[in-house]
């Protein structure tokens, strides 16, 4: 059985993030923003500005969402509104 251990999305856990979404931010740059800003504005930061406002979160938050591991690697994450 896979041991499963979930932590909150803060800045300690941000390194994992990006390993974990890549270079495109996981889905064309979306670095899971799309829900969290008007379409418009989601689009004109596609990419890197998703990414620092994604960033920025973690950092103002209690966690935006939550990173977890599975067997010890990043399996996924979950980003609410």
């Amino acid at each position: 059985m896979k041991k499963i251990e979930c932590r909150p999305l803060t800045s300690d856990h941000w390194p994992d993030l990006e390993t974990l979404f890549g270079a495109n931010g996981a889905c064309s740059g979306c670095w899971c923003m799309w829900w969290r800003l008007k379409r418009s504005m989601w689009q004109k930061q596609k990419g890197a500005g998703n990414r620092n406002a994604l960033k920025k979160l973690t950092l103002s938050e209690a966690g935006p969402g939550i990173i977890a591991y599975i067997d010890g690697r990043m399996g996924f994450v979950w980003a609410p509104r």
